[in-house]
């Protein structure tokens, strides 16, 4: 039986996802074809090329075709999907396919910064940045508020899966299992969230609440 390298499996998840959900806000916005291209597959490998240089190491994407061409895949698909998926940002497929990326590209950090030796801050903060560098180049491109930056609750999905890697890989030394387990966990909170529409508060919201107790108080 042939070993499956999980770093790899996930990766390729990853890339497909993602650079389908950027090329299908690309097409949304109105850009030509190689824009699409273009914001798909930065939203892609934005993330992962950030992970790399952190790490010290020349990015996976510029050592061989292989992600790029992936990306392209991916972006194959949105424009497909363009013909009968409407409302881009808040489409079902469109949000599951954005879980899904998030979840496989928390865990390829997480499993790079593992290999790297960084402490449990590092995976999580790895994980985050892989997860969610591309999506933030992306909207840079879209002429947007990163998404991330916002009420929704998506950074912390990526944290929370980043720790969770780095625990269980350090009681299961299997680096499959620990990929499933992170991946498994990122997606369940984010679709979870997407489905009961937790937000997260704004600094806005939460002076507007400590107010109106006051008042009543008053």
């Amino acid at each position: 039986m042939i070993p499956v390298d999980p770093f790899v499996v996930v990766n390729i998840l990853g890339l497909i996802a993602f650079a389908f959900v950027g090329g299908m806000k690309a097409i949304r916005k109105g850009f030509d074809p190689f824009g699409v291209a273009v914001v798909g597959i930065m939203t892609a490998l934005g993330g992962g090329t950030t992970r790399d240089v952190l790490v010290n190491r020349v990015p996976i994407s510029l050592q061989s075709a292989g992600d790029v061409t992936v990306s392209l895949l991916g972006v194959g698909l949105a424009i497909y999907a363009a013909n009968f998926v409407n409302k881009a940002d808040r489409h079902p497929i469109v949000l599951l396919a954005d879980a899904l990326g998030l979840a496989a590209f928390a865990t390829t950090g997480a499993i790079v910064a593992t290999e790297t030796g960084l402490s449990v801050f590092g995976v999580a903060g790895l994980a985050l940045v892989n997860a969610v560098g591309g999506g933030v180049l992306a909207d840079i491109l879209l002429d947007q508020t990163p998404f991330v930056l916002v009420e929704d609750i998506y950074a912390t999905c990526a944290l929370i899966g980043g720790a969770v890697y780095w625990i269980v890989s350090v009681t299961e030394p299997l680096s499959s299992f620990s990929a499933l387990i992170c991946t498994a966990t990122v997606l369940s909170i984010r679709v979870t969230a997407i489905y009961r529409d937790w937000q997260l508060p704004t600094i806005t919201g939460i002076s507007r609440g400590d107010s109106e107790q006051l008042s009543k108080r008053s």
